[in-house]
């Protein structure tokens, strides 16, 4: 008769000991960051459709839309104004392009393994980032 081995022994997480020293993979990271990008674009609608108007209404409000940005709106300083633009900027830009690795996944189950998932991850991260300081470095009056 074989020896019974012990069963593994399992416990309730404590969020303050255990989280911190836990390690989130590349692909759990895209998606939180997928979630948490769609959820600021959801949030700041309200940003973008009055961005859109205002460029695209006029002549006059076309002026306002780049004083917004060069002078503020109200209260709210330029270089916040482009702060937020850039963080849209990121989350479309990280949504757009997880989204697409997502799609890709989806059609293509066969060559999809954990490396591939790995990659894809780590490119994804980088290349938002990557466009996200390209896009912002304009927007700054960079180049």
């Amino acid at each position: 008769m074989p020896v019974a081995q012990k069963r593994p022994e399992f416990r309730n997480i404590n969020a303050f000991r255990d989280l911190p020293t836990y390690r989130l993979p590349a692909p759990g990271w895209v998606s939180i960051l997928h979630r948490v990008s769609g959820v600021l674009m959801f949030v700041l609608m309200p940003f973008i459709i009055w961005l859109f108007d205002t460029s695209v209404s006029s002549e006059l409000s076309f002026a306002r839309f780049r004083a917004a940005f060069n002078s503020g709106l109200g209260f709210v300083p330029g270089w916040f104004v482009k702060l937020v633009a850039l963080a849209l900027i990121w989350a479309f830009l990280h949504h757009f392009i997880a989204g697409v690795r997502h799609l890709w996944m989806d059609v293509s189950h066969t060559a999809t393994n954990k490396q591939f998932g790995n990659n894809s991850a780590r490119i994804t991260l980088v290349a938002a980032v990557v466009l996200t300081v390209l896009l912002g470095a304009k927007l700054f009056g960079l180049y």
